[in-house]
C-alpha cells in the first residue's frame, strides 16, 4: 500500500488533466485501455495466487487452444467433418441404450380404450425386469441405497397411504404438513442443532444445494448489498454448485485440492475469497473420493471473511453422524462446527429413505426465509413456496418418515459399522494390488483408485463391467470408485477378487482396452475445447427420451 500511495505521489496530474481537456477522445481511449489492462492483470494476479503459476498458465493454455479449436470448427468443411463425429457419437450411445425387445409394444400415444389392471402391471413387471446391472446382488456402485427387503415393503405402504398427499396444501393434508416437520426435526437433531435450527426437504441432494445456494446469494444481496456475488468451491465439490451458479448466474471459483489426500487447499481458498463472495463449501464427504475437507478450518475462514459457510453432508448423510460411535474416527461435520450456516443431508441415500428426499439445514430462519419464493400481488392469491417445486409429493416423504422411524438409531449405527467396514476391506484389498493405489484419504462409505502408468484404468472399469460389476468413472486424476452400500457388504471379496483379475488381464493384453471408456474420457481429457464433450453428454440426455 506504502508503495501504491509513493507512486500516486508522483504522477504529475496537473499535466494529466490537461492533457485530457485538450484530448478528450484520446483520453477516453487510453482509459478504456488502461482499464482493461487493469482488469485482466488484476484477474490473472488472482488466479496464480489461487492454483500457482504452473496450474495457472496450464488453464490459459487449456482456455486459449480451446478457443482455437471452436474457432476451426466454425470453418467451412471442419465444422461438418467435426459435427459428423460428434453425431457418430451420439448415435453410438442411442443405440447402446434404445433397444428393441422382442414381443414388447411401445406407447406412444394415450391408448383409446383404458387398459386392464393385469395389461399395466404386466407391462410395468416386465419393464422393471429388464436386463441391466445387477444390483439386487451389490454390483452397482451406490445408485441404489437399500435398507434391507422388509424396510422397502414398509416404505412402499407408507408411500401408497400418501399417493395423493400435496405438502403444498397442508390444510387439506395435515397429517402431510406433521409428518415433513417431523423428518426434519429428526435431520436436524442427528447434526446436533440447537433449537433456532430449521430446514426444509427437498426433492434430493441437487436441489438441497441449490437452495442453499439461493439463500446466500439473497443474503448476500439484502445484508451486504451484494449484487455481483461469487462462490468459492472445492474442485472436488458436487457438481450441483455449477448447476446453482449457472442458474442463478452469480460467480464460482474452484479451488484446488491438494493431490495427495484430495482435501481443498485452505490457503488457495483464503485467496480466491474477495469481497462479493457469499459463500464457501466443505464436504463430507466428496462425490469423488469419499474425503472430508478439513471443514472446522474452513469454518474459521468463513468467520473471519464474514462469509456464509455451507457443508454438503448429502452423501455422508446417515454414515458420518455415527461413525465414532461405531469405532471409527469421528469427522465433525455437524453443526458444532464453526462458522457453519447450511448443512445438505440426503435421506434418500442412507438413511434409506425412497428417493426424491433430502433435507436443507440452516442455523436460524432467518436465512432459512432467504430460500423462500414468495409473492403478495399475484392475481391467484398470496403464493409461497419453500423450494423449487409448488406441488410436491407427499408419498417419499410419508416412505422417508417411516424409514428413519423403522430403522432408529441403533439401526443406522450397525448399518454404518457394516457399510464403513465394508470400504476399509476393499480399501485395504486395492492397497495390496501392486498396480493400483488409493486416491486421497477416505473416510465414508466411498474408496476411490487409479493405477499406476502400466494399468488403464478405464479398461479395468470395462472388464469389470463384463463380469457384471458398475464401478463410477472418475477424471483429474483418470480413476474408479466404488461407493459401499448395504448390497455390497456381502460380496466385498468377490469384488476384490474380480478385480485383481481385471487388472492382470488388461495389463496382459493393453490393445484390447483401447477403446470403450479409454475412447471417451481419454478424448474427454485431451480436448481442450469442452463443447464438444458438452455436446455429447446432451446426446446422452437426449438417449433418454428416445423411444
Amino acid at each position: 500500500m506504502t508503495q501504491v500511495i509513493s507512486t500516486l505521489a508522483k504522477v504529475d496530474w496537473q499535466r494529466m488533466a490537461t492533457y485530457t481537456i485538450r484530448n478528450p477522445k484520446q483520453a477516453f481511449i487510453n482509459a478504456a485501455i488502461a482499464y482493461f489492462v487493469f482488469r485482466q492483470t488484476t484477474k490473472a494476479v488472482r488466479k496464480i495466487s489461487i492454483y500457482g503459476v504452473g496450474k495457472a498458465l496450464s488453464l490459459l493454455w487449456r482456455y486459449m487452444t480451446g478457443a482455437v479449436i471452436r474457432h476451426v470448427r466454425r470453418a467451412p468443411g471442419t465444422g461438418i467433418v467435426v459435427q459428423k463425429n460428434i453425431a457418430k457419437m451420439v448415435k453410438d450411445i442411442e443405440d447402446s441404450m434404445v433397444t428393441e425387445i422382442p414381443g414388447e409394444s411401445k406407447y406412444l400415444t394415450i391408448p383409446v380404450n383404458g387398459m386392464s389392471d393385469e395389461d399395466i402391471l404386466a407391462i410395468l413387471d416386465r419393464r422393471q425386469n429388464e436386463s441391466g446391472i445387477d444390483w439386487r446382488n451389490g454390483r452397482a456402485s451406490g445408485a441404489v441405497y437399500h435398507g434391507g427387503e422388509e424396510l422397502v415393503q414398509l416404505t412402499n405402504k407408507a408411500y401408497a397411504m400418501f399417493n395423493i398427499a400435496n405438502p403444498l396444501h397442508p390444510g387439506v393434508f395435515p397429517g402431510m404438513r406433521r409428518i415433513e416437520a417431523e423428518v426434519v426435526r429428526m435431520v436436524l437433531d442427528l447434526y446436533n442443532a440447537t433449537p433456532e435450527c430449521c430446514g426444509t426437504t427437498t426433492s434430493g441432494g441437487t436441489e438441497s444445494i441449490i437452495m442453499g445456494v439461493r439463500a446466500h446469494v439473497v443474503w448476500g444481496r439484502e445484508e451486504r448489498g451484494i449484487e455481483s456475488p461469487n462462490i468459492v468451491v472445492p474442485v472436488t465439490a458436487h457438481a450441483a454448485f455449477d448447476k446453482a451458479a449457472e442458474y442463478f448466474g452469480i460467480g464460482i471459483t474452484h479451488v484446488p485440492v491438494d493431490p495427495k489426500t484430495q482435501k481443498v487447499d485452505l490457503r488457495a481458498m483464503k485467496r480466491a475469497i474477495d469481497s462479493d463472495t457469499v459463500l464457501v463449501v466443505g464436504s463430507s464427504a466428496t462425490f469423488p473420493h469419499g474425503v472430508s475437507d478439513d471443514l472446522e478450518a474452513i469454518g474459521k475462514i468463513a468467520i473471519k471473511h464474514k462469509v456464509g459457510f455451507h457443508v454438503d453432508s448429502c452423501l455422508g448423510s446417515f454414515i458420518m453422524p455415527f461413525l465414532k460411535e461405531a469405532g471409527f474416527s469421528e469427522i465433525v461435520c455437524d453443526f458444532r462446527l464453526p462458522g457453519v450456516t447450511s448443512i445438505s443431508c440426503d435421506t434418500h441415500k442412507y438413511g434409506f429413505a425412497p428417493k426424491g428426499t433430502s433435507v436443507i439445514m440452516y442455523t436460524n430462519k432467518q436465512m432459512r426465509h432467504y430460500q423462500y419464493f414468495t409473492i403478495s400481488t399475484w392475481p391467484g392469491g398470496i403464493y409461497a413456496s419453500p423450494t423449487i417445486a409448488g406441488s410436491r409429493c407427499g408419498a417419499v416423504i410419508a416412505g422417508c418418515w417411516a424409514a428413519m422411524s423403522k430403522m432408529g438409531r441403533d439401526g443406522y449405527l450397525q448399518e454404518c459399522k457394516d457399510i464403513v467396514g465394508c470400504r476399509i476391506e476393499i480399501q485395504r484389498g486395492i492397497e495390496r494390488i501392486p498396480e493400483l493405489y488409493v486416491v486421497g484419504e477416505p473416510s465414508s462409505a466411498v474408496v476411490a483408485f487409479a493405477s499406476r502408468s502400466q494399468v488403464n484404468i478405464y479398461g479395468v472399469m470395462d472388464e469389470m463391467k463384463n463380469r457384471g460389476w458398475d464401478l463410477s468413472p472418475l477424471q483429474f486424476p483418470a480413476a474408479l470408485h466404488i461407493a459401499c452400500t448395504h448390497l455390497t457388504v456381502p460380496v466385498a471379496g468377490e469384488l476384490l477378487s474380480d478385480l485383481r483379475e481385471s487388472v492382470a488381464l488388461v495389463k496382459a493384453n493393453p490393445e484390447n482396452y483401447s477403446k470403450g471408456s479409454q475412447a471417451v474420457y481419454g478424448f474427454a481429457a485431451a480436448i481442450p475445447d469442452t463443447t464438444i464433450v458438452d455436446e455429447v453428454a446432451s446426446g446422452f440426455i437426449d438417449a433418454l427420451y428416445a423411444t
